[in-house]
């Protein structure tokens, strides 16, 4: 039986219609696909991302267990900072993307996708044996909320204690949220999975359903809508950002992922799958993740066939009719030697080929 959000009588009051995913019964959307879409990238939209797993790692020597456990190096990392990253096995196969916050000089927050909650969880666990931490899964006992699009800011504003103008990309501080119910202690940050700007704010389970009202009420104001699942994936693919279990899996490493950036090799000390990563980083990678921008109406989907002058030489991680740019896009991997820009190819889509380009990712990008 699928899990409920700590909002979900809140959600079926706004007529959402739920999914399973990750073992989460998550509304995939209220009314529209399309309409949700387009509020994110005119006004906003707050999503309700509490599947998500926390996972604090606290103590003297937490920065050096996150160092030897993930693939970046958290313990250079300034307070009050966030960070992309990745945890790999022994082999450099992606396990998950994650993000980290520093909370303090001891204190950081890993967060995982739903689906690798548990996972990363005792990986990190494992990993941290031997360091001076202590790692605590606090997943069921944190809701996670998140506003997006170009009024996020006001929106945010209008119920949050904070000054939003310091708060850069990739930043987080400790802020009093105004609800209903009175002022909760939350972590805000200023990430996002959707292109535009936006905040994450992370706070106990049991304060969700007053959060969740008082940032709807803020939107409301400015044409903010609730939004599900469905909409965040057409974000998220328009913005060109990885999915796990599309275009990361334990088949892929960081280097064929486009990913090479956030693994820092020259850390002083041993990591897990650092061996293995610093003979990935030595050769040439045989396929690739790119972009594909259609010609057509029709989208190619996840698993569908990449052709080369009519040969396979990939296949689509993700697709879909654009809504913002009016056609299709997609993500696929595809053969290092069919992969530079501008490269005619085709997605088999059904039996037809559509015409398909390759392009530079993110295929949107939000107005600064």
């Amino acid at each position: 039986m699928s899990r409920p959000s700590p909002l979900h009588e809140a959600h079926a009051a706004l007529g959402a219609t739920f999914t399973d995913f990750a073992g989460w019964s998550m509304p995939v959307r209220y009314a529209s696909d399309l309409a949700e879409h387009r509020a994110v990238r005119a006004t906003a939209g707050v999503f309700d991302l509490s599947h998500m797993g926390e996972v604090r790692v606290r103590g003297p020597r937490a920065g050096e267990a996150l160092d030897a456990a993930l693939v970046g190096r958290p313990s250079a990392m300034p307070l009050g900072r966030a960070a992309y990253g990745l945890i790999v096995d022994a082999d450099g196969g992606i396990l998950d993307d994650l993000v980290t916050y520093r909370l303090a000089e001891d204190d950081f927050l890993v967060v995982a996708n739903a689906s690798n909650a548990d996972l990363v969880a005792r990986e990190l666990t494992e990993r941290a044996a031997g360091f001076d931490a202590e790692v605590a899964d606090e997943s069921t006992a944190t809701a996670l909320l998140a506003v997006q699009g170009p009024t996020a800011a006001l929106i945010v504003g209008e119920v949050v204690d904070a000054d939003l103008a310091g708060l850069g990309y990739y930043r987080c501080t400790r802020a009093l949220l105004r609800t209903p119910a009175g002022a909760v202690d939350v972590l805000l940050a200023r990430t996002g999975y959707t292109g535009e700007d936006g905040f994450e704010v992370l706070l106990p389970v049991e304060h969700a359903a007053p959060a969740w009202e008082a940032l709807l009420n803020a939107g409301r104001a400015h044409d903010a809508v609730p939004c599900g699942l469905a909409c965040r994936d057409t974000l998220r693919l328009e913005a060109g950002m990885p999915l796990y279990g599309h275009e990361l899996t334990r088949d892929v490493d960081p280097y064929t992922a486009g990913l090479g950036r956030v693994v820092k090799l020259d850390k002083p000390h041993a990591f897990t799958g650092r061996a293995a990563l610093e003979r990935l980083a030595q050769r040439t990678p045989e396929r690739v993740l790119v972009g594909l921008r259609g010609t057509g109406r029709r989208a190619g989907r996840e698993g569908y066939p990449v052709l080369h002058e009519g040969r396979p030489v990939g296949t689509v991680t993700s697709g879909a009719l654009s809504p913002t740019l009016g056609h299709p896009v997609a993500m696929a991997y595809v053969e290092a030697g069919a992969a530079a820009v501008g490269t005619a190819l085709a997605v088999d889509v059904r039996g037809r080929a559509e015409a398909a380009e390759v392009v530079e990712l993110p295929f949107y990008r939000r107005a600064r």
